[in-house]
């Protein structure tokens, strides 16, 4: 009995990581340190030019500028755990921090889902509704859909966060990954997870699917709509505008598809690894990348913001 209750008081779990040998972790270190400061850096940067720059005041920037946002805090749940493991070689981490990082990491991944699709509906209205865009993407329609966007992701996260609780550990486990989700722990727990599984079934079935439908059930009209179109020129200008949006949206589903859907074998661990780097670490400064090197109108203000604080220098 004793035995027993030692065993179910399992308050630590193992993450193994990305790699044992110390010379490709340092290695790792650097590179992943690098690629989350350029995240933090490129997004606070397009963050902060879309709030102060009056001429990006419209809504395709307001939710670029979320993106932005999201992207920052996407990255900041499993890279400085992941850079602190490198350089400490310390892969334990309790119970309730593994909970609370894989509630945040979820409540970021539902909240791209559900942004990307409010971008899909946004480029929808701006394309096959221009002469009414300004009157149906008003301001107050713009914050409500974030505001949205923000609330049914947390809570999403919450239910499954809520049935987490009723898991328990009862051996020593180890997560074969640099972060903890969801797969992750019904993979190692000693409760049957079956109702586990149902939630995430449903929310998947329901939320899930439904954010995917509106993300590319818009892109049918906007397709037909730029076909119908006489000029070439309205052609390409309406497909650049497109172009980013579809790339980013691509790649997110790409990875999540591959680690959430693609059952998962010892042979694949290391696929695995890779796409949750692509996912959790690549996905967060790619966005940025795809929207900005495409956007004439980030690059000028990043230009005038440039030249304002060349000003304000010369000035002192």
């Amino acid at each position: 009995m004793d035995n027993m209750r030692n065993m179910t008081e399992i308050s630590y779990l193992t993450l193994v990581g990305l790699s044992d040998h110390p010379q490709t972790m340092n290695g790792l270190f650097v590179l992943f340190l690098l690629i989350y400061l350029m995240t933090v850096i490129i997004n606070l940067l397009i963050f902060i030019l879309v709030l102060t720059d009056y001429h990006l005041h419209n809504p395709m920037y307001f939710f670029l500028a979320n993106l932005a946002f999201l992207d920052m805090s996407y990255s900041s749940v499993t890279a400085p755990r992941m850079l602190f493991d490198l350089v400490t070689k310390i892969r334990s981490i309790s119970i309730p921090a593994c909970i609370s990082q894989t509630f945040f990491y979820i409540s970021f991944v539902c909240s791209e889902l559900f942004l990307l699709s409010a971008m899909s509906y946004d480029r929808y209205i701006a394309i096959c509704h221009p002469l009414h865009y300004k009157l149906i993407m008003s301001w107050r329609v713009c914050a409500h859909m974030a505001s949205l966007v923000w609330v049914a992701a947390c809570s999403v996260s919450l239910i499954h966060t809520l049935f987490l609780l009723r898991l328990s550990f009862c051996r020593t486990a180890s997560i074969h990954n640099f972060f903890c989700d969801l797969p992750h722990l019904y993979q190692i727990t000693c409760t049957d997870p079956f109702i586990n599984m149902v939630v995430v079934f449903i929310t998947g079935a329901s939320v899930d699917l439904g954010a995917f439908l509106l993300t590319f059930l818009p892109y049918v009209y906007i397709f037909s709509t730029i076909i119908r179109l006489r000029s070439k020129t309205g052609k390409r200008k309406a497909f650049s505008t497109c172009t980013s949006h579809l790339t980013v949206v691509f790649i997110f589903y790409g990875s999540l598809i591959f680690i959430y859907l693609v059952p998962t074998s010892s042979n694949m661990v290391n696929l695995y690894k890779l796409f949750s780097v692509i996912s959790a670490l690549i996905n967060p400064l790619l966005n940025p990348l795809i929207y900005s090197l495409r956007n004439k109108d980030l690059m000028e203000a990043l230009m005038r913001s440039y030249y304002h604080l060349k000003l304000i220098r010369a000035s002192l």
